[in-house]
């Protein structure tokens, strides 16, 4: 797929992903290894740092998955979801019907949202690389600016190995993955080639110092398998 006909894919879908919203939850888990550990990972480290937060914020909530298995988990949490792609958010206010403690924010990109109130918790799961560097700053710079002081942020993101072999080597094992979980291999090597292109990986070391630069005083990477590693900060 050349460069052109990638963009041109791109731009017909109603979201950032390599799937239209009505089938993102049908397929993610062919796309993401260990997708629903990652939703497990931060509830987890959620509910070490901090058991009772008053606000949640997710960035980039695609169809509200992690938010509808958290909802149970934090009986007491008042839920804010974002997504700059309304076919998501429509998608996640149907998931979420009838929880009476959740929000759904119009379509916004993480860099411009605004609220009255500062969160406890700020999640970015699987969101923010699809940001150029530019903006990817100023996103993780407006994450800190909307949480509260002592409060967690929680983001994970596909990373670029250190190195062109890593790199080489970590899409290949991907590649493999997606045929494992059902893709064919022309599926699987599409999607893979978006790799800087669509999506656009940094890698750890990066991720750290943009984090640390952003002004969180505790910054920990929390886990890495595949090309996908989360992190944990706090303000």
């Amino acid at each position: 797929m050349s460069l052109t006909d990638t963009m041109h894919a791109m731009k017909n879908l109603d979201n950032a992903t390599a799937h239209p919203a009505s089938e993102y939850d049908k397929n993610i888990r062919k796309s993401i290894p260990f997708y629903d550990q990652l939703h497990e990972a931060t509830i987890n480290v959620v509910s070490s740092y901090r058991n009772d937060p008053m606000i949640w914020l997710d960035v980039g909530c695609g169809t509200g998955t992690l938010i509808e298995k958290a909802y149970d988990v934090f009986p007491t949490t008042r839920f804010i979801l974002a997504d700059p792609s309304a076919a998501m958010l429509d998608l996640a206010a149907a998931k979420l019907n009838g929880k009476d403690r959740v929000t759904i924010q119009k379509p916004v990109a993480a860099g411009q949202l605004v609220l009255t109130e500062q969160a406890d918790v700020v999640s970015a799961i699987q969101s923010l690389h699809y940001l150029d560097i530019n903006r990817r700053r100023q996103a993780v710079q407006n994450c800190y600016r909307l949480l509260r002081t002592g409060g967690i942020f929680v983001t994970f993101e596909n990373i670029r190995p250190l190195t062109e072999k890593g790199t080489e080597v970590g899409k290949s094992n991907w590649q493999h993955y997606e045929v494992r979980a059902g893709k064919s291999v022309e599926e699987a090597r599409k999607h893979v080639e978006r790799f800087g292109v669509e999506f656009f990986p940094i890698t750890i070391e990066e991720h750290l110092r943009l984090l640390r630069e952003a002004s969180f005083k505790v910054v920990e990477l929390l886990w890495y398998s595949y090309l996908q590693a989360g992190f944990y900060c706090i303000k």
